[in-house]
């Protein structure tokens, strides 16, 4: 909103001062100060009125350490990182541009899914919260509309990077089309020419190859805001995990958008030409302040947690904006935590009733899962349990950071990927 405000200060009466809203990078600066403030200073606020409300989470005794001291510690925390989202975003972005809409929406949408959720658990006193299958509508409803939009809008299109190439088939330049086209194209890492057609895997059907191509985009788009959205969800269960590890990717995000939306940038880089996602810095900027703002209180030992309110959205965030920016390829490197996080469960659940089948009673690979609380749990289990060498449990708070540092170096191989073909 000040954004338009000062675009019309600058242009009607030229205003000394007000052209610094044109800066992507100032405008950024101000969303991420802002996110910030608004989590430290009224997030302590927000915590006092759960505490009111006797909002708090309700812990089940899993024989971890410390487990039982975070009883009564509140609840839906998410709230706060909403808040420091939707506000600097409402405040310093291009309300018209289609990328922030889409960021806008995806917020709303999943901060309401997970809010029910932990309503349910909360104030209905029903420990399983909303029902696993509502969610999944919701998950699926909003990659329903991310890749409908990507496929309908006119305002979403890519310039696709060409290699101009000279003596000794060495690359001299890259150029790009002369037009914006829609496309069905998406980046691929670790690949030369890395731009992926969805379409291309349609070819023998002819004209309608680009229509599949789309379906299949589609497909993919439902398949990732579900996949990413349940494993934050599921990382969500150590104090600051969740958040500090979405903070890493939201800096990695945001540095790969506004690649994607500078013509020289990724002229340099070589990588397609996205016009408008370089708006997607503003809102990158207020994601990245709002969690290291909740980080304030979340971190070890956590004053609240953030719930599913936070989880969900957290994640179905990092999801769209991975598919808005056409990376969403990279998510198994970027989200490589929640992709862990999530394997441990199927792998521990599948091979659980496997050979329970087989020997008559289950057996597990992990001591617990998700994955971060074996290493919290004394014991043994899978190969620790064939050699009789127990896995000393690890402090909570060295798990996590431990965990993060592995975010790190995850984020990092993201971004050389561009590079590295």
């Amino acid at each position: 909103m000040i954004y338009h405000l000062f675009q019309y200060l600058d242009k009607t009466f030229d205003i000394p001062g007000a052209g610094m809203f044109n800066y992507i990078s100032f405008r950024t600066a101000l969303a991420f100060i802002t996110a910030l403030l608004i989590a430290t200073v009224f997030g302590k606020k927000i915590i006092s009125l759960l505490q009111k409300k006797q909002i708090g989470e309700t812990i089940r005794n899993l024989d971890l350490e410390g487990q039982l001291s975070k009883k009564g510690t509140p609840t839906m925390g998410g709230i706060i990182i909403i808040l420091s989202i939707l506000i600097p975003t409402l405040l310093f972005a291009d309300l018209t541009n289609i990328y922030i809409i889409l960021m806008l929406i995806t917020t709303v949408w999943m901060g309401a899914i997970g809010f029910l959720d932990d309503y349910i658990k909360v104030f209905k006193k029903n420990k399983d919260g909303l029902n696993g299958k509502f969610k999944i509508v919701g998950q699926v409803g909003l990659g329903l509309i991310v890749g409908l939009t990507m496929w309908l809008s006119p305002d979403i299109v890519i310039r696709e990077n060409i290699e101009v190439k000279g003596s000794e088939n060495r690359i001299e330049e890259v150029i790009y089309s002369g037009q914006d086209v829609k496309s069905t194209k998406s980046t691929i890492p670790f690949i030369k020419n890395n731009n992926l057609d969805y379409a291309g895997a349609f070819r023998w059907l002819g004209d309608k190859a680009q229509t599949y191509g789309w379906i299949l985009f589609v497909l993919v788009a439902i398949f990732i805001v579900t996949a990413v959205s349940n494993g934050a969800n599921l990382t969500d269960g150590l104090d600051g995990l969740a958040t500090g590890s979405s903070a890493i990717m939201g800096v990695t995000l945001g540095i790969l958008a506004y690649v994607s939306g500078n013509i020289n940038y990724a002229g340099y880089l070589n990588i397609m030409y996205i016009p408008g996602t370089g708006e997607l810095l503003i809102f990158a900027g207020a994601f990245i302040g709002a969690t290291i703002g909740f980080l304030w209180y979340n971190s070890f030992p956590a004053q609240v947690f953030m719930g599913d309110t936070g989880s969900l959205m957290l994640g179905g965030i990092i999801a769209v904006f991975a598919i808005a920016i056409r990376k969403e390829l990279l998510i198994p490197i970027l989200c490589g935590v929640f992709l862990a996080e999530s394997l441990s469960v199927i792998f521990q659940v599948g091979y659980f009733k496997l050979t329970k089948r087989k020997y008559g009673e289950g057996r597990r690979i992990f001591k617990m899962t998700p994955l971060h609380h074996h290493y919290q749990k004394a014991g043994n289990a899978g190969i620790q349990a064939i050699i009789q060498k127990p896995i000393i449990p690890i402090p909570e708070s060295k798990i996590v950071v431990r965990f993060w540092i592995v975010g790190m170096i995850l984020a990092a191989v993201a971004v050389i990927t561009l590079k590295i073909r």
